[in-house]
């Protein structure tokens, strides 16, 4: 075993104090010199103009190609009946229907829609001329809250024509033959709109109203 020589321990201590402070000189310039960098602002997009047609009438607006059709229409055209729910594409309230088919408007860009037969719920009747849908929700309470009742009612307008058109679902029986109009017919392709409240008896009551089907 060799001799424990003091001499020889300070000079590894000192080349060691030495190798740590070169290493945290080299890693701390880079660091204070990004720190003191200005950092580059990303410039906003540039807005473009565009052409909606929302309930038979032509709207001409600029707009960041980044807003949704759902803020389009509430912010920029003040058509408040459609509902800005979760947000995500998860709930169905801010559901309305594009070229006939049903659209959540939160998951597509306003740009995209450019060209195309938009109809939200202030577009399918009026407080003297409801559409039936509107009807058989009032006459089977179909909303409580009525959060949710713009999108349940453009979803099930469009749903209908769905059925009417035979276009299956996940539970028709034969994909081979038109879906028969009935009950499961009805919640599988209303499952993407939810209610809080929890109407949904009274809302399939008035699709089925709607359907000239008997629960």
């Amino acid at each position: 075993m060799s001799e424990f020589n003091p001499a020889r321990r300070q000079i590894l201590k000192g080349t060691a104090v030495a190798v740590g402070g070169v290493v945290a000189v080299s890693h701390g310039q880079p660091a204070q010199a990004a720190a003191a960098a200005p950092r580059a602002v990303p410039a906003s997009p540039t807005n473009v103009s565009i052409r909606l047609r929302v309930n038979g009438t032509e709207h001409q607006m600029m707009i960041d190609p980044r807003t949704t059709l759902l803020d389009a229409l509430r912010e920029r055209l003040r058509l408040t009946g459609t509902k800005k729910g979760c947000d995500q594409g998860q709930c169905g309230a801010c559901t309305v229907i594009v070229d006939g088919r049903r659209v959540t408007s939160c998951l597509t860009l306003a740009v995209m829609q450019e060209g195309h037969d938009i109809t939200t719920i202030e577009g399918l009747g009026t407080p003297r001329n409801l559409h039936p849908m509107q009807a058989a929700f009032v006459k089977h309470d179909g909303y409580q809250c009525g959060f949710c009742t713009p999108g349940q009612i453009c979803s099930a307008v469009a749903m209908l024509d769905e059925v009417r058109a035979g276009i299956p679902s996940h539970v028709t029986a034969d994909l081979n033959a038109a879906p028969q109009p009935g009950e499961a017919e009805f919640r599988e392709r209303m499952s993407g709109n939810l209610c809080r409240c929890g109407a949904y008896s009274n809302i399939q009551d008035a699709i089925a109203e709607v359907a000239g089907v008997r629960r």
